[in-house]
């Protein structure tokens, strides 16, 4: 396990693909679209169509390390739209943007052994640019905090209207994800994610299907 995150391993199987990529995998009476790797900017249209050519798809299994959290959001709504469901299975591990993904399935459920890791949601890409900035001086660190502000403001908003329309529980933001650290601390609780368990992922409506 993770020592500055024990409820997580250390190295989640999340893959290490640059993009997100799309296999089809035929089960004996299931079409199952495998989607690994990173959330980028353009999956969602990938990931459409990937549905279009294979179809039909009941299921989609996802993997990813995050990436970005608008196309994660698309591609949940996405999801949603044509009814697929979603499955983390035993070993995989979906992290940040992913949580969006998978959350758009009207059927979703994470496999023991699966990992669905959540982390508190930032606006910044760039910290050592944001730092910069703070540093020239007083003009420039409150134009960047405004900015911050501002849009950490609308990605919240954003994230409270998905949830509501995935059927997931908004305690999932105020009592998991928005006590998460963005960023390590000093001490005894350097912890930056948690991974959450079966109970909690009922709990949440994460899941809906035992």
């Amino acid at each position: 396990m993770d020592p500055d995150n024990p409820s997580c391993p250390k190295s989640p199987n999340w893959t290490s693909y640059p993009e997100m990529r799309f296999t089809l995998r035929a089960e004996k009476d299931r079409r199952v679209l495998l989607a690994e790797g990173k959330v980028d900017s353009g999956m969602v249209t990938r990931l459409a169509d990937a549905i279009e050519t294979n179809k039909p798809i009941h299921e989609i299994w996802i993997r990813s390390p995050g990436g970005n959290a608008q196309a994660g959001n698309e591609a949940g709504r996405l999801i949603r739209s044509l009814n697929i469901a979603t499955r983390i299975p035993n070993g995989w591990a979906c992290f940040s943007a992913c949580n969006f993904v998978f959350m758009g399935g009207p059927a979703r459920w994470v496999d023991p052994g699966g990992l669905f890791i959540v982390h508190m949601f930032t606006h910044l890409s760039d910290r050592d640019a944001v730092k910069e900035d703070l540093a020239r001086g007083t003009d420039e660190a409150i134009e960047t905090i405004g900015d911050i502000e501002q849009g950490s403001a609308l990605l919240a908003s954003d994230d409270n209207d998905f949830l509501i329309r995935m059927g997931v529980s908004r305690k999932l933001l105020t009592e998991v994800m928005y006590r998460q650290k963005a960023i390590a601390g000093q001490g005894e609780d350097r912890s930056t994610r948690r991974c959450l368990t079966q109970e909690e992922l009922f709990k949440y409506r994460v899941t809906n299907v035992r």
